[in-house]
């Protein structure tokens, strides 16, 4: 019994691991298969039809395709003798979530230096005093 519960939970978390392999960023990080997405938005389409837009063997155009359906951003279903892929865009709204993060976290920084440098710009043409300036020079040398 008890080599049986080691059995399942060794297969188990095995399984888990394999299942969680492969997230929408390792997906979107080749560029063919960025293209193949690309491609299945616009229309379901065969195996065939994906792999002759390719430079690379059909074997190579499916292994692309099992990724994009491991991650979830395609699928694959059977018409008759056929196959035909689908994209499922809504995947990629993680990615899209992501980067909103650190385009806020970049807007508000850029946002302050844009605040800072006004700042600065007032100040000097509001202030006549040469004294500003003056700091912002390089000091002299000192001659013996």
């Amino acid at each position: 019994m008890y080599n049986q519960k080691v059995a399942f939970i060794f297969a188990t978390k095995r399984f888990h691991l394999r299942a969680m392999k492969r997230d929408v960023f390792q997906a979107i990080a080749d560029p063919t298969r960025r293209a193949i997405l690309s491609r299945l938005a616009h229309e379901s389409l065969n195996m065939n039809t994906v792999s002759e837009n390719f430079d690379v063997s059909r074997t190579a155009v499916y292994k692309h395709i099992k990724i994009l359906i491991e991650c979830g951003l395609v699928d694959m279903k059977q018409k008759g003798r056929e196959r035909f892929c689908e994209a499922r865009l809504e995947k990629l709204n993680e990615v899209s979530d992501w980067i909103d993060q650190y385009r806020q976290f970049w807007t508000t920084k850029l946002d302050s230096l844009e605040n800072y440098l006004n700042t600065l710009q007032l100040g000097e043409a509001g202030n006549k005093e040469p004294g500003i300036q003056a700091n912002m020079e390089e000091p002299k040398s000192k001659t013996k």
